[in-house]
């Protein structure tokens, strides 16, 4: 249960972050986001702020005269009156408003107190700003921007009314809210203290430990049950009863190869838990594989100033979004040259999954983890693929290169192929992701 609450919370904050990039930037330029949303509809509830102007009828009073008398009343009382004459004006006065209401359900005027508001609303001509709504499905949230589909070109507060510059600004916003929010995780875990390689200079730090960094699959250690992130415990027990010290990654990978062709056990740490596992290195095994195929790390928590965090976060963040730009490229481009997918590509169950263990590993991993999609998530929306924000920026572009806009109904024609194109490949990493589990 607690994988499935990480799992939403991550999911639902990449999503979040990347929506309310577009959000910003583009009430930033005057363009209307009609809704924003956390979660996904079907609605709760919605708030809006309603504007306009009403006229009121102010009563003023305001004195004319004012005359003072000297009384007397008999030989010796003498009082001293004073009459004010005033005059009352009714002045009309026209007063900015700004109000907010309610909405239920997933129309607008669904209960009595809507109807009043949207009677009183357009008796008044007061225009509605952004509804902040609430809704059912808690994964991440959505945003609707005025004009988003090429209409309204004749308003200004409308999308297809702006620039090229500025369109492609707003689209290009949830991609760099991922990068930054990937940075601002990153920082932080080097702020708290995060897992990092040691060299060979600087083996055999006091917190220091053995880490499976990798696994090759169906190899030894895949077939055996090892995970990436487990650690192996330095002082292992074989079957004589003799105490065996694998204090670092050397010591670990002579143990491995003095067992080659028969088995073998290691205890390895797995979140609080000491697990224990068979395996058989190979004997002959494949070029720059090693008899178990794994790939070992030594690794310490290593701390950060706030301020060195902050720098370390951002170079980090850089090479990864290199890294994985470079890892996408790759993928594309064996798709085309025929030679196929080389690497493993995990949908929604796949992530589930690997959520899974990385909870178990802690919280400080929970964060690398998020950092890592919300950098996956931002580079597959800046993709030239109808559909994705990539996609629209593309046909901003051919738009300036022919000097006039791509016909709407063609446009949308292929944003609707990418979709569909995009839920395919969805529905058919998730069904090989589920056939492996079951597996």
């Amino acid at each position: 249960m607690l994988a499935v609450i990480v799992f939403i919370l991550i999911l639902g904050l990449l999503i979040f972050v990347h929506e309310m990039g577009h959000f910003l930037v583009a009430i930033r330029n005057g363009v209307k986001a009609e809704e924003f949303g956390f979660g996904f509809p079907p609605r709760i509830l919605g708030l809006q702020f309603l504007t306009g102007k009403e006229h009121q009828k102010n009563i003023e009073t305001e004195s004319l005269s004012v005359e003072i008398s000297d009384v007397k009343i008999g030989d010796k009382a003498e009082i001293i009156q004073e009459t004010i004459t005033k005059v009352e004006k009714e002045i009309d006065q026209i007063n900015p408003v700004r109000k907010w209401c309610f909405i239920w359900g997933n129309e607008d005027g669904d209960s009595a107190q809507e109807k009043k508001d949207l009677k009183e609303a357009h008796k008044k001509r007061f225009s509605g700003g952004t509804i902040y709504s609430l809704n059912w499905i808690p994964l991440g949230g959505f945003v609707r921007i005025k004009g988003e589909n090429g209409q309204g070109k004749d308003e200004k507060d409308s999308f297809a009314s702006r620039s090229a510059w500025t369109r492609s600004k707003i689209l290009l916003a949830g991609v760099i809210m991922n990068f930054i929010l990937a940075w601002f995780l990153i920082s932080l875990g080097f702020m708290i203290g995060a897992p990092e390689a040691l060299d060979s200079e600087t083996n055999g730090v006091a917190n220091s430990k053995i880490q499976i960094s990798g696994i090759i699959p169906d190899s030894p250690s895949d077939l055996a049950g090892f995970e990436p992130g487990d650690e192996i415990v330095k002082v292992q027990t074989d079957s004589d009863g003799q105490e065996i010290n694998l204090d670092n990654v050397k010591a670990v990978q002579n143990y491995i190869d003095a067992n080659k062709g028969r088995e073998m056990i290691l205890f390895i740490k797995r979140g609080n838990e000491i697990l224990k596992i068979k395996a058989i290195p190979r004997v002959l095994a494949p070029e720059g594989q090693g008899p178990l195929g794994i790939t070992l790390a030594e690794t310490a928590i290593v701390r950060y100033s706030w301020y060195r965090s902050i720098g370390k976060g951002l170079m980090t963040t850089i090479d990864l979004v290199g890294a994985i730009s470079v890892a996408f490229a790759g993928i594309i481009k064996n798709i085309f040259t025929g030679q196929g997918v080389m690497v493993d590509i995990a949908g929604p169950v796949g992530i589930a999954v690997l959520t899974k263990q990385v909870t178990t590993m802690g919280f400080i991993y929970i964060l690398q983890f998020a950092a890592l999609l919300s950098i996956n998530l931002g580079i597959i929306n800046a993709l030239p693929f109808p559909a994705l924000d990539g996609g629209r920026i593309l046909f901003i572009i051919i738009e300036k290169i022919k000097g006039n806009p791509v016909s709407q109904k063609v446009e949308q024609a292929f944003h609707t192929v990418g979709f569909i194109l995009l839920i395919m490949l969805l529905v058919l990493v998730t069904f090989r992701d589920v056939s492996k589990f079951i597996k």
